[in-house]
């Protein structure tokens, strides 16, 4: 699955990523805002992460920015299923140079639309660190809403845990038909 919008291009990440992947995500201010990611980050992290299996209902994608005359890989975005309560979850990060550009924005609103008409989906759920409140402005932009829980999360570049702020999105609530060309 790839898409495209005005700004950006959202697609699987390849082994010859890595070195890109490595560069851009392996910022301790970008790691310590996710769960899963070390810090350091190296090539071999980023050619397990290219290498690991997804299902199709499991969208992961590398968000590159095709502003510039080259593609430059500026993030990731995917759409992940945990099970259980939680159900499916959205979570993005940017490299610190694509930061204050609207391209998390951007790209969740390319993830939310295919979770809203591809997938069979009426919910996706979401969270940042309460020390992120960036990320809390892009999922209100998306149209998620504070459940009003703060949670205790896990980090392994922070190495202990630190509070969350957790949100959904009923994507019931603005479902319209899809345009199709014929």
């Amino acid at each position: 699955m790839f898409a495209r919008t005005n700004r950006l291009t959202l697609r699987p990440a390849w082994p010859e990523d890595a070195p890109a992947l490595a560069q851009a995500i392996g910022h301790e201010a970008v790691t310590r805002m996710l769960m899963r990611v070390p810090f350091p980050y190296g090539v071999a992290d980023a050619e397990a992460f290219a290498a690991r299996p997804r299902a199709a209902h499991e969208p992961r994608f590398l968000i590159l920015s095709h502003q510039a005359v080259e593609p430059a890989l500026v993030g990731g975005i995917a759409l992940t299923d945990h099970g259980g309560a939680s159900g499916v979850e959205l979570s993005y990060w940017l490299t610190p140079s694509a930061w204050g550009r609207g391209y998390a924005t951007e790209a969740g609103r390319a993830v939310v639309d295919m979770a809203r008409h591809a997938l069979p989906l009426r919910r996706l759920s979401a969270w940042h660190f309460a020390d992120n409140p960036a990320s809390g402005a892009v999922l209100h932009k998306l149209g998620f809403r504070a459940t009003g829980q703060t949670v205790m999360r896990e980090s392994l570049a922070r190495r202990e845990a630190a509070p969350a702020v957790s949100y959904d999105l009923d994507l019931d609530d603005q479902r319209e038909p899809m345009p199709i060309a014929a």
